[in-house]
């Protein structure tokens, strides 16, 4: 009602657990929400897509299943269309230059720099990337911009911003200094330290082409 755009469900331990159990939640919430859905959590297979996009909802997204097997992002790609597909990126600054890429919700490391794996899943066809800065999370001290710049400087796809957001002047950051084409937050909204409208409003200022609030 507050005028999100999307909402994503994530689930953070399911390829921990090798668990895939949002099906029940997905349908109570596609039958009274009517903005796009995007689920991620344990989805390994075209199967697992399946079931979730049979549930209602609108994309995937993946992360530690396309680290295991990148191709799956092509097999997803072609059996759904691109702009099904997010592929979710939790990235953490080395200590020496750049940042590597997480999985199993930021507890393994896998030895991938971020800058290649962008390049990689971008040639491989997904529609969206979801970067979430692991330092950054939870943390309402903004978006780790130098992680957004080098991410869409390696690709032309869509990037969703995530880590950080904690107040309003970080909506002009991630759009005007990151030029990212989404920004996704959770702390902030869920305790209450900002409402969706303000966000809105916001970008509305700075002339980003989002949609008017409507209640």
């Amino acid at each position: 009602k507050e005028g999100a755009d999307e909402l994503i469900f994530m689930d953070l331990v399911a390829s921990l657990y090798n668990r895939n159990n949002l099906h029940d939640i997905i349908k109570k919430v596609s039958e009274k929400v009517f903005i796009p859905i995007t689920v991620g959590g344990g989805i390994r297979s075209i199967d697992d897509a399946l079931k979730i996009f049979d549930s209602g909802a609108d994309k995937i997204a993946i992360n530690t299943a396309a680290i295991k097997n990148p191709n799956l992002i092509k097999y997803l790609a072609q059996r759904f269309g691109s702009q099904a597909i997010v592929v979710s990126i939790e990235a953490k600054r080395k200590r020496e230059k750049g940042w590597e890429v997480y999985i199993e919700s930021g507890r393994e490391q896998t030895g991938v720099d971020v800058e290649d794996w962008v390049k990689k899943i971008s040639s491989l066809g997904c529609g969206e990337i979801l970067v979430t800065s692991i330092d950054q999370e939870g943390t309402g001290k903004g978006f780790d911009h130098e992680l957004l710049n080098a991410v869409t400087k390696n690709t032309s796809v869509p990037i969703i911003a995530s880590g950080g957001f904690g107040k309003l002047k970080d909506v002009d950051l991630g759009f005007i200094e990151s030029k990212v084409d989404a920004i996704a937050i959770a702390d902030a909204i869920h305790f209450n330290k900002i409402t969706l409208r303000q966000i809105r409003d916001q970008a509305l200022k700075l002339k980003l082409d989002v949609r008017e609030y409507n209640q």
